[in-house]
């Protein structure tokens, strides 16, 4: 189910008019499809999670690894790792099954203290990516993916970076 099918408000009807996906109700994204650079199915998406101080989205929780919802594995990742693939209407992550793997996850009965700054520098590590770092902007000024071509993106607001297991491109911020 893409966020269009989650639409109650009708934000995404007419992107020519509406905020949509330059701008996106968070409700919408809980349950969207999450796939990697070689289009293998990583899983959803469970919660976003907002850093309050900061006044932005600090983690998208990725669920991965169960079957039918059971044995699922929890992952935080980094909202600057994501990727709106707006063509297939999904999320990107640049990272291999494997990798993901071996990310740091927990349980949903065993929540990790997500706000402490421990947890913040292990995921970033993990990912590649900057803490406190807001997403790269299009030209637009929408917050959005900035890499291959089926993502609406600007190339110039690309933040170089690699993440581990990426080819070394950069890769772009939601």
């Amino acid at each position: 189910m893409s966020y269009l099918d989650r639409d109650t408000y009708g934000i995404y009807s007419d992107t020519s008019a509406g905020p949509g996906p330059r701008l996106m109700g968070a409700d919408t994204l809980i349950g969207e499809d999450v796939y990697n650079l070689q289009d293998e199915d990583l899983g959803d998406i469970k919660e976003i999670m907002l850093d309050m101080r900061q006044g932005q989205v600090a983690y998208a929780v990725l669920s991965f690894g169960g079957w039918l919802g059971m044995g699922d594995k929890l992952f935080a990742v980094p909202w600057q790792a994501m990727q709106l693939d707006t063509a297939n209407k999904r999320f990107l992550l640049d990272v291999s099954k494997e990798h993901l793997k071996n990310a740091p996850g927990f349980n949903k009965d065993n929540w990790p203290d997500m706000a402490s700054a421990e947890f913040s520098s292990q995921i970033h590590s993990f990912y590649g990516t900057q803490q406190n770092a807001p997403g790269a902007r299009t030209a637009s000024g929408s917050v959005m993916g900035t890499g291959t071509g089926s993502l609406q993106s600007d190339p110039g607001a690309s933040a170089s970076r690699t993440t581990p297991g990426s080819s070394g491109s950069g890769s772009g911020n939601l």
